[in-house]
């Protein structure tokens, strides 16, 4: 499926709630998607700086995609980053780079999230994308220097 397929869906699937109480319910049900962090990542280095509650966040390229994997202690915030990960993780780093990712307007989520949260969300996208912005570059470099 394409980025915007996959935010397609959500739109969809967010739409069948009338009101935020049962869309909060509906992110708690899809933080149980998201498996347990490895403990060897739950340290410092990979600990998102901005957020409120805490989240680790690691990633990997895998066959010239980034694979995302995080964990969090607040279960909302978990349905969020459940959300972001549905969305970017196993795409290109040329594609999460560039990626719009107009669903959280569209679902209305960032307009119904504290402001700390919504901070928090911005800081997971923010650190996303600089992996991708990392993994791209090292990418370059391996296309450009075959000894590397």
């Amino acid at each position: 499926m394409t980025l915007s397929e996959i935010q397609d869906d959500i739109i969809q699937e967010f739409e069948l709630f009338d009101d935020w109480l049962d869309r909060y319910e509906y992110l708690i049900s899809l933080s149980k998607s998201l498996q347990p962090l490895d403990p060897k990542f739950k340290t410092n280095d990979y600990l998102i700086r901005g957020c409120q509650s805490r989240v680790w966040l690691t990633a990997e390229l895998r066959d010239g995609k980034v694979h995302f994997e995080a964990e969090t202690d607040a279960i909302i915030t978990k349905g969020i980053v459940s959300l972001l990960i549905r969305v970017l993780s196993d795409r290109t780093p040329e594609e999460i780079i560039g990626a719009d990712l107009y669903f959280i307007d569209r679902i209305g989520l960032r307009e119904n999230l504290s402001p700390t949260r919504s901070n928090g969300l911005s800081a997971m996208i923010a650190q996303m994308k600089t992996y991708a912005i990392a993994f791209s570059a090292v990418q370059d470099r391996d296309r450009t220097d075959p000894v590397a």
